[in-house]
């Protein structure tokens, strides 16, 4: 897909790149570039130099579905009436953690159930976007050196979003960062 910015009439392009980080754990990134030339190199780099490498297009999509995932604080509000009111409203499953419920939608139905949960007055956050089908665990080393690889990635302007299938343990995380 092709986006012009009209205050300085350059195009971007929006872009995915498929490919591995440490532990064969499979990462899409989602770019917006005004130079592929550019962004590709980056990509490769930065995934060469944290234990993973790219891949062929389509090489781990497989590994995702496309989900709308909606989240809300759970403070102040009634788990079972939300819980009800989301399967009313067509989700396909809920999970609770901490002070947060995580609702899933199929795509289509992501707007029917973000809408009507924001119309019985629940303040919402939600995207449709890939879900792991696995996730593999991660530890030591190879959980370091994967958190230091999304950081790395983050940090690049051109990336949107990255997509991961790993699973790291909390309580290892404090050790870790």
């Amino acid at each position: 897909m092709c986006i012009r910015d009209s205050s300085n009439g350059e195009d971007f392009e929006s872009l995915r790149y498929e490919g591995f980080g440490p532990s064969k754990i499979a990462v899409i990134v989602e770019t917006l570039t005004d130079n592929k030339n550019r962004t590709l190199p980056e990509i490769r780099s930065i995934l060469t130099k944290n234990d993973g490498n790219l891949g062929s297009s389509g090489c781990v999509n497989w590994m995702f579905e496309k989900k709308g995932t909606i989240t809300l604080n759970k403070r102040s509000v009634d788990e079972d009436v939300v819980l009800e009111k989301s399967l009313e409203l067509g989700a396909d499953d809920f999970g609770s953690d901490n002070d947060v419920i995580e609702i899933t939608t199929s795509p289509e139905l992501f707007g029917d159930v973000s809408d009507g949960l924001e119309k019985e007055g629940y303040e919402i956050e939600g995207e449709v976007g890939l879900s792991p089908i696995n996730s593999v665990n991660v530890s030591g080393a190879d959980a370091k050196q994967l958190l230091q690889l999304l950081e790395k990635l983050d940090e690049n302007e051109d990336i949107q979003k990255v997509y991961s299938n790993f699973d790291l343990d909390e309580s290892e995380l404090g050790s870790l960062v």
